[in-house]
């Protein structure tokens, strides 16, 4: 807790509610997805490359999303840009800016089927995310359900769900980046990736500003 003027206040926490795709392609670049159905900021999508070149870039929707984002993870680019999903029959659309992405869901595999079980009241608490910090680095090396972020924040995710990732078509700025392909190396966004296997969790993702940092917002 921080304290004004003499009294102990509580950090801000920000929910994050909905999906988050990973994927690796053979060209090199890995790609992760958020697409949230609620947050602070309304719906919206994000996209970010971890480029072969080494580039991490962001794709994002509006300047305040953007800055929010940035804010909290590290960047080499950012570029706002309208960010559309659809989701029809197991097939995810995703247009930003420059970036057409499309890739198929398959069916859930058994730590998939134990995820679904998760009570999403239980996965929205950080102390559930905290606790299933140790089994998820076993189970998915690179992944962290906790951890610290950019400006003094802090960050819990709460997985809820798991489909593995089947065919991936992708094209940026013209060039095909090629077929499915493991997440390697991992992302470098912040303190972990995504799992190795490219594939779609449904999560809770909890963060705790810093009280002296503000919301990062551009």
């Amino acid at each position: 807790m921080s304290r004004r003027r003499g009294r102990a206040t509580r950090p801000v926490r920000l929910r994050f509610d909905g999906w988050i795709a990973g994927m690796g392609t053979s060209s090199g670049t890995r790609v992760v997805l958020g697409h949230w159905e609620r947050s602070p900021f309304g719906p919206f999508s994000d996209v970010m490359l971890d480029r072969v070149n080494g580039e991490r870039l962001l794709l994002a929707p509006t300047p305040e999303t953007a800055g929010f984002i940035a804010g909290t993870y590290h960047f080499d680019a950012v570029r706002v840009v309208p960010v559309r999903v659809s989701v029809a029959a197991g097939t995810w659309t995703v247009t930003a800016g420059a970036l057409d992405l499309r890739f198929t869901v398959g069916r859930r595999g058994p730590l998939g089927l134990v995820l679904r079980a998760v009570p999403g009241a239980l996965a929205r608490r950080p102390a559930w995310s905290a606790l299933m910090d140790v089994p998820a680095r076993l189970l998915l090396p690179g992944v962290r359900t906790r951890g610290s972020a950019g400006a003094g924040r802090r960050e819990w995710y709460g997985a809820r769900d798991l489909r593995p990732i089947g065919a991936v078509s992708a094209v940026f700025e013209g060039e095909d980046l090629g077929v499915t392909a493991p997440v390697e190396p991992a992302v470098r966004f912040g303190f972990g990736s995504v799992p190795r296997k490219p594939g779609v969790t449904r999560v809770t993702a909890t963060v705790e500003l810093d009280p002296a940092g503000g919301t990062g917002q551009m």
